[in-house]
């Protein structure tokens, strides 16, 4: 099976459709979105969307936090500079679009490959994946060989050993990486929305389950459109630096 990643899609219309067109043309059998379809970007209706219709073609979606802020009063862990951009999102849902953003779920197998928004071990709670101890801790936490996560707007691969020991990657654009049968592996794909590695290309993966290989990808796309639609609607300033810079 050869399974394709978005994560953390932040209503950016532009880099969703060149992901999507990527991973057409790269050919896949199964999608796997990772959650946070909606906040940051201009266009999080249109992304809510893309999202059902990929779901009826049968792609697997969970839910991620600003997902999940859409309908609850606060917003967990999250900064009071995002406020902004949560309250101007709500405005542009429906009520069915929010509800059906709480409805989906936290996690899902597919396969070899355990799936979550934030983590494993705790994945309501939102925690980050900041360093080989939080990626082992998922990895404890889940029977599956395979975890993917989004939630960390930057491409990371770790790996745990038999004896305990964890390590990671750096993974470069487009090299296809061999997950060793003797590990256990925790891969976060990177951002489609809102990269935040110094790299405005959108992210993505794609994992072949029959030979173990792993390829992240770059997707290049019209991220000063993407900028230019988010200073049109009025939301924070440093939302549309963000895509210009990838930071």
């Amino acid at each position: 099976m050869k399974l394709a990643l978005m994560s953390d899609l932040h209503g950016n219309r532009q880099a969703t459709e060149a992901v999507w067109q990527f991973l057409l043309e790269q050919g896949f059998d199964q999608l796997a979105l990772l959650g946070d379809y909606v906040d940051y970007g201009a266009d999080p209706g249109w992304v809510c969307e893309f999202v059902q219709a990929r779901m009826a073609e049968g792609a697997v979606a969970l839910m991620g936090n600003h997902d999940e802020a859409m309908v609850s009063s606060g917003a967990q862990g999250m900064a009071d500079h995002v406020l902004p951009s949560l309250q101007w999102t709500r405005t542009q849902l429906s009520p069915a679009q929010r509800q059906w953003l709480a409805s989906l779920p936290l996690t899902a197998q597919v396969g070899p490959c355990h799936l979550a928004h934030a983590n494993t071990h705790r994945p309501g709670d939102w925690g980050y994946i900041l360093g080989r101890m939080d990626a082992a801790a998922s990895l404890h936490a889940s029977p599956a060989p395979y975890v993917f996560c989004g939630h960390m707007h930057e491409p990371q691969l770790f790996h745990l050993t038999p004896t305990g020991k964890t390590g990671d990657f750096t993974p470069v654009d487009g090299v296809p990486i061999p997950l060793s049968p003797a590990r256990r592996w925790l891969a976060i794909p990177g951002s489609v929305g809102q990269p935040r590695d110094g790299n405005p290309a959108a992210c993505c993966a794609l994992f072949d389950t029959d030979s173990g290989t792993l390829t992240f990808h770059r997707v290049p796309y019209d991220h000063a459109e993407a900028s230019r639609r988010i200073q049109a609607a009025g939301l924070p300033a440093f939302l549309s630096e963000r895509l210009l810079h990838g930071r």
